[in-house]
């Protein structure tokens, strides 16, 4: 039996339960104004291709994960650098940069981390503008879990709406993609983190089950 994915990106391997249903919203930006671009989801990419490609090309993005840096690249944008997964991991890049350096973080209308907001209680320049929101998907309420399933989550809000219409059970596997995730599970219930935060990884851990 495939293990249940429950993620906005999709894989053969699983039986896809596409959690969220995307809005993209475009608020006026003015790019000019600053020096790098932060982007936490492969969403805040595609978010960008609202606006018009000549008024952020020359903008490098510090992107949170390999994944978010691929979908930057394939959108022709320039990589600063690549985190490990975690807002925790961006707070460090952005603390070696100067103080006075400008930063636009593009997001989703809820974050599961305030890490832009622990950079600048220490002075550092950081402007939030949301560009897109989220809601549960109709897929994930219709969905029947089968007894013993593999549940993946890659986020915290595919694992909040996921709740809202089903229960962990006691047979059920549930592997989540990095430590947010894994902090949205109910204490009840022991996730396995997946050593990288990618589907794949995520997928390495069902063979040694």
């Amino acid at each position: 039996m495939k293990p249940y994915l429950f993620s906005i990106s999709s894989h053969p391997d699983t039986i896809h339960v596409h959690p969220l249903e995307i809005s993209f919203l475009k608020p006026a930006i003015e790019f000019s104004q600053y020096d790098y671009l932060i982007l936490t989801s492969k969403q805040a990419v595609r978010a960008l291709s609202q606006y018009k490609y000549d008024d952020y090309k020359e903008k490098q993005g510090l992107c949170i994960s390999k994944a978010t840096a691929q979908s930057f690249k394939d959108a022709n944008g320039k990589v600063l650098k690549i985190g490990t997964g975690y807002g925790d991991n961006l707070s460090e890049i952005i603390t070696s940069y100067p103080k006075n350096t400008k930063w636009l973080y593009l997001r989703a209308k809820e974050v599961a981390s305030n890490f832009a907001e622990v950079a600048r209680s220490c002075g550092y320049c950081i402007d939030e503008i949301v560009v897109y929101k989220s809601s549960c998907s109709l897929n994930i309420k219709t969905i029947k879990i089968t007894q013993k399933a593999i549940l993946i989550f890659t986020s915290p809000s595919s694992v909040k709406c996921f709740l809202k219409h089903h229960k962990l059970k006691e047979n059920y596997r549930v592997i989540v993609i990095g430590k947010t995730t894994a902090k949205a599970i109910p204490p009840y219930f022991k996730p396995i983190i997946a050593d990288e935060p990618s589907i794949e990884s995520c997928l390495k851990i069902i063979n040694s089950l």
